[in-house]
């Protein structure tokens, strides 16, 4: 018998700041409606120099994780590319932070925004060989692009914890995936950078063209066609560019589905469109998103569409379970966004700027005003300090 694999619970984290897009906009001498309609995007979180991507990745599993569950993971799977050792994995500053048993593999993924898809699949394929097993997955980055620049509406960061089981509460994984790699310089950020590098409109081509030929193989391999489909969920590094993909295949559906598919990425994307880009968590944010805001009934089937910059694009499906709304916490994701402090510009750049230095200095940073259960209270002896409150 054939064991069903996929997510079993999905929780997010992202810290109480945002900045709002049109007053950015504004002082920038932009038209709002060039960020929140011509890229999609209403707030940006932002992230205070008390938060990384080992925090908030604990912040986001501990969500999901009660005692009980932490001592049956066996494996946690990082993707990021916002890493902060260039020899030690997040995963292992994050297993213990959790207190997680001993006996579990800790391995951090990159290969930009694609790495917690690679994670997901890394873990299903595992739990198909040991259905005993739980795999907790995670997707966490801090998006810079730098002030005043083109990407500087594309910011944003946090993290997606998900746990993968056999007989899942949320998604059962179909097993067959297409993938596509080819080595394109439309985003990269050098060791000796802070801020990533990007050609954005040549970026947005590759993401399309990417879509195109993986969609076009997983047809190919699977006979289904995009009437098998009730949803799709895209990497959305700003939720105008998954509307951009779904407008690619649209006329290959009937017209009472188009509208459909339609409604369905617009509760996708809410989510996003509110907290900015994630990297490695922005598809998973987005399919939380669509359960969160969507109307699919169990037994839908949902197309995933990761890609990664570099590049690397991979199209793949699965159902929703019966009951799928118990994998997540909506009552608290709805708090945590709702009760965000808006920061102005001058506060976000403060804030910018006030990131954890990239040398050994010692440093303790200010946690008074920090409100998370997890954070980052400084550096000593060139070591990172996490504490839980």
């Amino acid at each position: 018998m054939t064991v069903s694999v996929g997510i079993d619970k999905i929780g997010f984290y992202t810290p109480d700041l945002y900045l709002d897009m049109a007053e950015l906009a504004t002082v920038r001498g932009e038209d709002p409606n060039k960020y929140l309609i011509g890229i999609g995007q209403s707030k940006q979180a932002v992230i205070p120099p008390t938060q990384d991507i080992v925090t908030m990745a604990a912040n986001a599993a501990s969500q999901i994780l009660t005692s009980n569950l932490k001592a049956e993971v066996a494996m946690v799977l990082f993707g990021t590319e916002s890493g902060i050792d260039n020899s030690k994995a997040s995963a292992v500053y994050l297993a213990h932070l959790l207190g997680l048993s001993p006996q579990t593999r800790a391995i951090e993924l990159k290969q930009a925004c694609y790495g917690a898809t690679a994670g997901l699949q890394l873990a299903a394929d595992y739990v198909r060989v040991h259905p005993q097993a739980k795999v907790l997955v995670i997707g966490a980055d801090v998006a810079r692009y730098g002030l005043r620049t083109a990407g500087e509406v594309t910011q944003g960061g946090g993290a997606v914890a998900m746990l993968v089981t056999a007989n899942p509460q949320i998604l059962a994984l179909d097993g067959v995936s297409s993938y596509h790699t080819e080595d394109v310089m439309d985003f990269w950020r050098p060791t000796y950078r802070t801020e990533a590098l990007v050609d954005g409109k040549y970026s947005t081509n590759v993401y399309l063209d990417f879509f195109k030929t993986v969609w076009a193989d997983y047809q190919q391999q699977t006979d289904r066609t995009i009437a098998d489909f009730n949803a799709f969920v895209f990497h959305l590094p700003f939720t105008k560019m998954g509307r951009k993909g779904l407008r690619q295949i649209l006329p290959e559906a009937q017209p009472d589905q188009q509208e459909s598919l339609k409604a369905a990425f617009e509760a996708s994307q809410e989510d996003n469109r509110n907290v900015g880009n994630l990297y490695t968590g922005s598809l998973y944010l987005s399919l939380l998103s669509l359960l969160r805001h969507g109307q699919l009934a169990s037994g839908a089937r949902l197309g995933f569409f990761s890609y990664g910059s570099g590049a690397e694009g991979e199209f793949f499906s699965g159902i929703l379970q019966p009951n799928y709304q118990q994998g997540f916490d909506d009552v608290a994701l709805t708090t945590l966004l709702a009760q965000r402090k808006r920061v102005s510009v001058a506060e976000y750049e403060d804030i910018y700027h006030a990131q954890l230095s990239n040398d050994s200095r010692d440093v303790q940073l200010p946690v008074g005003e920090e409100t998370a259960q997890y954070y980052l209270a400084g550096r000593q002896n060139q070591q990172r300090q996490y504490r839980e409150q």
